[in-house]
Order: structure tokens, then sequence, then C-alpha cells
């Protein structure tokens, strides 16, 4: 069943031309600085292909909620997503939407300087002036109330958010909105589900943000529990 993806709406990037490439459950809005629609279907093709390809001869990678170890016919994508889901300890496919995300971005990166790709929620974007993502939090009242700035020279960067009451991903957890930052697409993806995995209560956001400061490679951490937000790390809030 298609869901609308109204949050869409909250990213403010006038500047740029904005665009979707659908391939099956892969479903991004790319903003770039011209259109690219040709270029980015040619990678989520490319990539949906090693990853399906993968799991016909590996079908735990698909199934299993735990790190799994890589086949030597591993491409550089399925090693990114092993590697995030064995510092995270939840299973691979977790980091599938970062990771797909991120590896657009590589084959784009060389014609446009600004690009914000985002694939279900979770974002890897590169910019040359700051810009404002907004938080969607489901029925949280913080919910398209505040937004993370991030500047130039933090980028590229991840974006990554996990829900235990928005959208389809599988999650643990009851928190209305963990967003991670990372440099890493597929360790961001991984890392907000396993922490969103912990979030029963209020009271568990300390040991969430305790949990992102020990995973290597996180930058910041933003949790969302009703009214209840805890901030870990690099990440600058604003009104929105």
């Amino acid at each position: 069943m298609y869901e609308k993806r109204t949050y869409r709406n909250l990213v403010k990037s006038d500047d740029l031309i904005k665009f979707e490439v659908i391939v099956k459950e892969t479903d991004l809005l790319i903003r770039a600085e011209k259109d690219l629609s040709h270029k980015a279907r040619e990678s989520v093709l490319k990539y949906r292909n090693q990853l399906e390809t993968y799991m016909t001869m590996d079908p735990s990678f698909k199934k299993s909620l735990i790190p799994i170890e890589e086949k030597p016919y591993s491409t550089e994508i399925i090693k990114e997503m092993i590697k995030a889901s064995f510092l995270t300890h939840v299973g691979p496919m977790a980091a599938v939407a970062g990771a797909i995300s991120e590896a657009v971005y590589r084959d784009l990166k060389h014609c446009s300087n600004e690009l914000i790709i985002e694939n279900g929620g979770d974002i890897y974007l590169s910019t040359s002036k700051e810009r404002t993502v907004g938080i969607y939090a489901g029925f949280s009242p913080l919910s398209m109330k505040i937004g993370i700035v991030i500047d130039p020279y933090t980028s590229p960067l991840a974006i990554c958010t996990s829900s235990g009451t928005v959208g389809h991903s599988l999650s643990f957890g009851k928190a209305d909105a963990v967003c991670v930052l990372s440099k890493s697409g597929a360790l961001a993806d991984a890392a907000a589900t396993a922490i969103g995995n912990m979030i029963q209560t209020k009271e568990d956001i300390e040991q969430g943000l305790t949990r992102g400061k020990e995973i290597e490679g996180i930058s910041g951490v933003l949790i969302i529990l009703g009214e209840k937000i805890g901030v870990w790390g690099e990440i600058r809030l604003i009104k929105l």
C-alpha cells in the first residue's frame, strides 16, 4: 500500500531542481543543481540488482535481525551494510535505505555540487550553504516544530531517522523519532534503528543517547518521544 510522504514538504530547497526516482520499494526524492533523474535511476537499478542478487545467494542477509558474516562475493554496498550491522548489533537490512542514499550520492556527486538525496526519511546530502532538515515525528507535539541545521563544513553527511510510530520500517521501540548523524549512510541508518529499538518510555532517552556515544562514527543523536527530547553530539537545532 502506498504511503503518502507528507514529510517531504518540510525540506526547503527552492534553489535546486527536484525529481523522484521510484524502483520497487526504493523511493528517492532528489534535489540537485540539474535534472539527473536518468543517471539516478541507473544508479538505483545497479544497487538494487546487487542487493537482490546477494539476497538470492544468501537469504539470511534479508531476514536476519542480527549481524551476519559477509560472503566472498560481497559488493561494496553489501560490505558497508554488514559493517554497520556489526557496529550497531542489528541485521544488515536495517542499513539499506541509508546505504542506497549514500551510494547514489557517490554516483551523482560529480554532476552536482549540491545534492540532497532522501530515501524514506533517510537523507544523504552535500551542501555549500547552510540548510535545515525538518524533523517529522508523527503525533509528537514537536513534530514539524524543530529542524537540524546542517553547516557546509560538516557535509557530505547522512541524517537518518527511525520511528516506532511512523512508517512501515521494522522497529521494536516506541520513539516518535530517533535521528542519527554520520558520514556513513549505512551506519546512520543502522544506528537509528538500534537506538530506536531501545526506547520504550521517556526514561529510556538518556540510555539511548549513551548508546549513540558508544558507536564509533556517529556524530550526533536526537530522540523524540511525545513532548520529550534528548540530544547529544554535533546537532544544532532551530525552531521551524
